[in-house]
């Protein structure tokens, strides 16, 4: 959803932020689709290509899961204090410059 949010994304822009085929994309656009998180629009600046943008309900799911990644981090902060946590960060940012760290297989 990340990629999604906020100005939505094609297919083709989510195969290269997931590192999948296009193949594989359109199957997880399409689930999402039938989910109700995600619809297809007619693309702004190219009428051959569709913008997948959150629905209303696929919103409330992002909000949800920063609150909660937001908790987490809170629990992190009162167990480490502010300085160790602020390090954390600043190592995790060393380690995946440019977002999630991405799985092998």
């Amino acid at each position: 959803f990340t990629r999604l949010a906020p100005d939505g994304a094609t297919v083709t822009d989510l195969a290269v932020h997931l590192g999948v085929t296009k193949q594989a994309a359109s199957q997880l656009v399409e689930e999402l689709v039938r989910k109700g998180y995600v619809e297809r629009r007619p693309h702004p600046d190219d009428a051959r290509a569709r913008l997948i943008v959150l629905t209303g309900l696929g919103w409330a799911c992002t909000r949800a899961a920063e609150e909660s990644a937001a908790d987490a981090v809170r629990a992190w902060g009162e167990l480490l204090g502010e300085s160790e946590l602020r390090a954390l960060r600043d190592q995790l940012v060393r380690i995946a410059p440019y977002g999630p760290i991405r799985p092998a297989w």
